[in-house]
């Protein structure tokens, strides 16, 4: 494809998108990110009643936050338990070293690749659906090389922060959640690859992130478990202050503590829409009821902006599916020991436990979860070919779910049109990475305090 097929493919996107992006961005009144609200009967007290929308890890760490200050907390959850969807079939990486954006430069061509090649780790096809080419119209507005770095740096702060959170959480409030501190290994399969990896890296390393340079001797030495895909690997950057662990372990192991505590949590529960008062949210209807309280919590993921639409604040998050097989090690001698990424084919590999995790792909496939064997065909090879010992691959259980994608690649938070309704969400790749910091910083905004990084680029406008 010549270069100038990108440039139509981009002013497709501008041509069909940005009719819907203005219907979709006319204003919808704004308001101060100051004090927070105290609404109704506790107007001017400390101690509130927050409805968190969304029992994934993203809701379930913000309610833990919240009753840590004092709130009285409801979770209200549509799936059987928490962490019951994108919270379930992660990679489990609680990754800093991950940070990187997807909207980069290089990001136009990719996409183009893939409507043409197969086995792409990025997967866009067309669609009927305008927010499709709404939300990519922004997308590509932010694949600039200026853009790219400094989201990259607002992501890598946010997840920095965010892994401290998780530490403080679990040195005041040990979880098993399997998990292992080792580091990642990023690997890559040329000294090229590796070498523009490394000058890559650098960005990450400016801001704190440690990183390490191994050959491949070094990574096999790291992990022995990769001694059979030996003299496939260049080399590695490993990043050892990287970790993994079962994120719905961990989800609904906190839900426990926050039921323990006088929490309430209302699974099997349909959120139809919001009641509301001028400025303010006055109550959830569900299919259990009406649900008030006094703040609200928007922790929905790739389905914030389908109940938001109905009141008026448009949020630009596209799902965006990924896939994962889980992989019983069942006696196996070489399980992995380290969390690895294939650089290469984009397949991150994780252990919890008795279990692997592998993760790969992004597909534009709106909210279809759908899946078949075929698509997980690729990512199993190439598991087995770096751990051919490291467990029953025959017995790998599939999973396809949602990531909800912001153009930026970051998250929203504070408040939009309604003074007790907080946004805590698009938290994309990395929401298990994320939703520790994210949570706190929901707590603060709340309580009308300043958290503790910088919110610039993170608040919503």
């Amino acid at each position: 494809m010549q270069p100038n097929g990108a440039v139509a493919f981009v002013f497709l996107f501008i041509y069909i998108g940005v009719d819907t992006l203005l219907r979709q961005t006319r204003s919808t009144g704004k308001i101060s990110q100051g004090n927070a609200l105290r609404p109704g009967s506790n107007e001017n007290k400390d101690i509130m009643k927050v409805i968190v929308l969304g029992g994934g890890v993203v809701g379930v760490t913000t309610a833990y936050q919240l009753q840590k200050d004092g709130h009285e907390v409801v979770i209200i959850e549509r799936q059987p338990v928490v962490a019951g969807e994108t919270s379930w079939g992660n990679a489990g990486m609680v990754a800093p070293g991950h940070s990187f954006v997807w909207s980069s430069p290089k990001a136009p061509m990719t996409l183009l690749k893939s409507l043409v090649l197969k086995d792409q780790a990025l997967r866009f096809r067309f669609s009927a659906d305008p927010r499709l080419y709404s939300w990519s119209w922004l997308f590509l507005m932010e694949c600039t090389a200026e853009k790219a770095r400094r989201n990259t740096l607002l992501k890598h702060r946010l997840a920095a922060y965010s892994q401290k959170i998780l530490q403080d959480v679990i040195a005041e409030d040990p979880v098993d959640y399997d998990r292992n501190v080792r580091g990642i290994l990023y690997f890559h399969r040329s000294q090229e690859a590796l070498d523009r990896g490394v000058a890559h890296m650098k960005l990450l390393e400016s801001d704190g992130q440690l990183i390490t340079v191994l050959d491949r001797n070094q990574v096999v030495e790291l992990d022995p478990s990769l001694a059979a895909a030996k003299d496939k690997i260049a080399g590695a950057i490993h990043c050892p202050t990287d970790e993994t662990g079962d994120s719905a372990k961990f989800t609904r192991a906190l839900a426990e503590k926050i039921l323990a505590r006088g929490g309430t949590i209302l699974t099997d529960t349909t959120i139809n829409g919001f009641e509301t008062s001028g400025q303010d949210v006055t109550g959830i209807a569900t299919s259990k009821g009406l649900i008030k309280g006094d703040a609200y919590v928007l922790a929905l993921g790739s389905y914030s902006p389908v109940l938001s639409r109905q009141i008026g604040v448009n949020l630009p998050i596209y799902p965006i599916k990924g896939y994962s097989l889980t992989i019983p090690i069942e006696g196996q001698p070489s399980p992995p020991n380290v969390a690895a990424v294939d650089e290469h084919n984009l397949v991150a590999v994780s252990r919890f436990g008795d279990r692997i995790r592998v993760t790969a792909t992004a597909e534009f496939a709106g909210f279809d979860t759908s899946h078949k064997p075929s698509d997980f065909a690729f990512m199993k090879r190439v598991t087995q070919e770096l751990y051919p010992a490291g467990g029953n691959y025959d017995r790998a259980e599939m999973w396809a779910g949602l990531r909800p994608m912001t153009p930026t690649n970051l998250p929203f938070f504070g408040r939009k049109k309604y003074r007790n309704l907080y946004l805590n969400t698009g938290h994309g790749h990395i929401g298990w990475t994320m939703s520790h910091g994210s949570a706190r910083i929901t707590a603060d905004l709340i309580a009308g305090r300043t958290p503790a990084i910088p919110m610039d680029g993170l608040l919503v406008d």
